[in-house]
């Protein structure tokens, strides 16, 4: 059997069955691309509410809609299913799964082993199996072909792997699955070609890159720049801040020149599941290495060091109004990680709540886009908290996601201190604090 060229012929014909494994912010804009170039799909996931909700035509995610993939799930193009006995149903298999990390930073590979494990349960000859979660260099070939092989079916003679980064911005109106530029890798020239032929049915741009290493490598350095770049503006802005500078002005002076500068802004902490994550999966791999990546791990500390720095601008807020953090009501605006999405994994607000609550604070959150706090790995005990709007209660406001409703709010009236860290506050006021 010729895998390269039945699964060339199926992907040219449109006969090719998709599976996507995880359907989240990466495996459901899959899905709902790929069906909508006419492939069959089946999409799994463990999680049966969210099932039963794309089965009844709604969508968990708010910034992405179904109704794209709700009529072919009504005619059977499309399948959504939590049965893994299905792999065997599909040519192609993508596997979006959490990539998290360990409660020691280091990588957390459990979902992407019970996947591969799962798969190789199915496993049958001629499928290409392509892993889209970010992970650290050597994944692909160290961790996912030796547990397909354990099936007894052996990588090229019967099947294919390839490794392509997933590149979402969540609501981002100009970058979207289609016109992203994909990256594509795989463990042979077959494999490779027959990942870019794939991805080329959804996306404007390939990149084939010459190997799995490669396209996992890119990832991580995409991620790991940004990480950087954003610890270096976190500790100017703590750095002028004693100097009596606006590092927001600074900012906007700098970003006029046309070369050598790209703006990056501060915030409370880095949030989502990939820049405040994916750094230390190359800090770990590199430690097998006898290298020590000084500049991700000095990175990460500046970055989740953030929040104790706001956690103090608020304290200082108070105490010019006489009133100590134990005991203080402290409203958060905003629970999302960026604006505008319901987005709220790793969300430096969930850290900001955990410190304030430790110091005796009393705190509540309002978010237009989460109405009510969602069971997480980490912060299980704030599910079931609701959002609420600004009352005459609160001690203080902390704006921590600059989400467009809060634009129109008049702080000046509030008559509290408010603590953005945002930048969204206009005007200067003795009430106003910046962190």
């Amino acid at each position: 059997m010729d895998i390269k060229q039945d699964l060339l012929n199926r992907i040219k014909t449109k006969d090719l069955v998709v599976g996507i494994v995880g359907l989240g912010y990466v495996g459901l804009p899959l899905l709902r691309s790929f069906s909508a170039k006419g492939f069959r799909c089946i999409g799994f996931d463990q999680d049966k509410s969210k099932i039963e909700m794309l089965r009844c035509g709604q969508s968990y995610i708010k910034h992405i809609p179904v109704e794209q993939i709700y009529p072919g799930i009504k005619s059977g193009q499309v399948e959504v299913t939590t049965e893994s006995a299905k792999f065997g149903s599909c040519d192609a298999i993508l596997i979006a799964v959490p990539t998290p990390l360990t409660v020691h930073r280091e990588p957390d590979m459990q979902y992407v082993i019970a996947t591969a494990e799962a798969i190789a349960k199915h496993l049958r000859p001629g499928q290409v199996i392509i892993l889209e979660s970010t992970t650290y260099p050597g994944t692909t070939r160290e961790v996912m072909i030796p547990i397909l092989e354990s099936s007894g079916f052996k990588l090229e003679r019967d099947f294919m792997v390839g490794y392509s980064p997933e590149r979402e911005d969540p609501n981002n109106p100009d970058f979207t699955s289609g016109n992203i530029p994909k990256v594509v890798g795989s463990t042979s020239p077959d494999g490779l070609e027959v990942v870019q032929n794939l991805y080329d049915q959804i996306v404007s741009k390939t990149v084939p890159v010459q190997s799995v290493e490669v396209a996992e490598a890119t990832k991580l350095m995409e991620n790991i720049f940004r990480a950087v770049n954003i610890a270096l503006v976190n500790e100017l802005k703590i750095a002028f801040e004693k100097m009596g500078i606006d590092i927001w002005e600074v900012i906007e002076g700098s970003k006029t020149k046309p070369f050598g500068f790209m703006p990056f802004y501060p915030g409370p902490g880095l949030g989502g599941h990939c820049i405040p994550i994916d750094p230390f999966y190359l800090s770990w791999k590199a430690r097998q290495y006898g290298v020590n990546t000084r500049f991700i791990e000095l990175a990460g500390e500046i970055n989740r060091s953030m929040t104790d720095h706001v956690v103090m601008r608020v304290m200082e807020a108070l105490s010019d109004q006489g009133k100590p953090l134990k005991g203080a009501n402290i409203h958060i605006m905003g629970l999302a990680y960026k604006p505008n999405v319901d987005d709220d994994r790793e969300s430096p607000s969930y850290y900001l709540m955990e410190q304030l609550e430790q110091r005796g604070a009393i705190v509540s959150y309002h978010d237009p886009h989460i109405p009510v706090i969602r069971p997480s790995r980490l912060f299980t005990k704030f599910a079931g908290r609701k959002s609420v709007n600004l009352n005459g209660i609160h001690d203080l406001v902390l704006i921590v996601t600059a989400h467009d409703e809060y634009a129109d709010i008049d702080f000046y009236e509030l008559n509290i201190p408010v603590v953005d860290t945002r930048n969204i506050v206009a005007g200067k006021s003795d009430l106003f604090y910046k962190a």
